[in-house]
């Protein structure tokens, strides 16, 4: 037996990420089963978008992250923040091919299985993009992205080539893009980011 001071960081680490997933997981099959696919995605993505904007946020102060000034603090923040929520069964990669593009390459995904095991991968709406997109969103980051799929992206046949070619080009805004407290997806203001 062990004590919570003596379970390693790691091992925690992952247990929380898992709970966190198996969270996620059940919401969305019982959102599914009461509510139907159309409402669930419409909450899904609204809800991840915005746990995005929350998330990023605890994660700068969890790396004592003032600002995000220039590409490279983006690249820091992206690479230390996904080592905070990756759990292991997450098998992609991150990289920067070229300045202010940001790739991920990701040839199969957790939510693709599980949402296939609901037989709901049909009419899935992607919410992992919106978590990442949340992000910029709150760094108040001017982005494109491609490719600008609806539904599930390996379900629409663009894995393996086009879900690898995933890029996300980020700068600064020339005019900082400022949102009212509140207006997060219709979340009461003291949930919203």
């Amino acid at each position: 037996m062990q004590t919570f001071d003596q379970i390693d960081k790691i091992r925690l680490r992952e247990l929380l990420r898992r709970n966190w997933m198996t969270h996620d997981g059940m919401w969305f099959y019982h959102c599914l089963q009461e509510c139907g696919i159309e409402k669930t995605n419409k909450v899904n993505k609204a809800a991840v978008r915005c746990m995005g904007q929350i998330e990023v946020k605890r994660i700068k102060k969890a790396l004592d992250i003032d600002d995000v000034k220039t590409f490279y603090d983006l690249q820091f923040l992206i690479k230390e923040g996904f080592e905070i929520i990756r759990a292991d069964f997450m098998k992609f990669n991150l990289s920067f091919p070229s300045h202010n593009v940001f790739q991920w390459d990701m040839p199969n995904c957790f939510a693709f299985e599980g949402i296939k095991m609901m037989g709901a991968i049909e009419h899935y709406q992607c919410g992992i993009i919106d978590r990442v997109l949340g992000w910029f969103d709150t760094l108040k980051i001017e982005y494109s992205y491609a490719p600008h799929e609806e539904g599930c992206l390996l379900q629409s046949g663009l894995h393996p080539t086009g879900w690898t070619k995933y890029d996300r080009v980020v700068g600064r805004n020339q005019i900082p893009f400022v949102r009212e407290k509140g207006t997060c997806h219709e979340a009461p203001k003291e949930f919203c980011c």
